[in-house]
């Protein structure tokens, strides 16, 4: 059994990959102990043969959970990082390694999953557009703050707005947290769609669109273009390069 390691800034996402076999599972860490959260996570987990890990938290994070891994189990992850070319696809970033390990695993899923062109829009803490061409070239992309981060900017830089949970299905909202939680949900909406609408128009007809991350289901119901959810795509892009290791 292989052990597949997502570390996000707020989610530890992972998946036990054997033949047959694909089980997946999350947890919360931002704000609490690795230790802790792995040993209520991972605790009675069988020892995996190989562990593959993308990470884009800061290093203690990242090195708590190596020595976890060390202690419990005797084994190293081996830490990917994004590759000018593999799988079939080639890195447009003039210093590869520099392209989130996440971002780069999931358009290697994709890759596999589509012989399209494809749009790739994640959503978590921040919110990542990527574009790849049919012939495997990832085109480049965009970031932008996520649902909560920009939820939570303006409790830090404001004054008077005090709470960011209200409804958000309409613009005419009569109180401060339906104004938030709409502003910023729409916001987010917007930026997604206005970026997939340019990414679209220059890769040409016949783009697929895959969203991913946390926030994909508040997404998905307001793009007004196809788009299919793969919940665990940066999982199913490691399983692919732990495939060649």
């Amino acid at each position: 059994m292989r052990l597949l390691v997502d570390l996000g800034n707020s989610r530890l996402k992972w998946a036990q990959s054997a033949a047959n076999t694909w089980s997946t599972g999350a947890a919360v860490h931002a704000g609490q102990r690795m230790e802790t959260v792995l040993a209520g996570a991972w605790g009675k987990l069988p020892r995996p043969e190989k562990i593959l890990m993308s990470s884009v938290i800061a290093s203690d994070g990242r090195d708590a959970l190596l020595a976890w891994c060390q202690r419990h189990w005797s084994l190293a992850p081996v830490v990917i990082h994004a590759q000018a070319e593999q799988l079939g696809v080639r890195n447009c970033y003039a210093q590869p390694e520099t392209l989130g390990a996440d971002r780069w695993a999931a358009l290697i899923a994709v890759h596999s999953l589509t012989k399209a062109s494809a749009c790739i829009v994640d959503c978590g803490t921040a919110v990542t557009v990527d574009a790849l061409a049919a012939n495997g070239e990832f085109r480049g992309g965009a970031i932008f703050p996520g649902l909560q981060l920009l939820r939570a900017s303006l409790l830090r830089g404001t004054g008077g707005i005090h709470a960011t949970e209200g409804e958000s299905d309409s613009a005419f909202g009569c109180s401060t947290p339906d104004v938030v939680a709409a502003g910023t949900l729409q916001g987010l909406i917007g930026a997604a769609a206005r970026l997939l609408e340019e990414q679209m128009r220059v890769l040409g007809a016949g783009t697929q669109v895959f969203v991913t991350g946390g926030d994909a289901p508040l997404l998905l119901p307001h793009l007004k273009i196809p788009a299919k959810e793969v919940p665990d795509l940066v999982l199913r892009g490691l399983a692919r390069i732990a495939d060649t290791l």
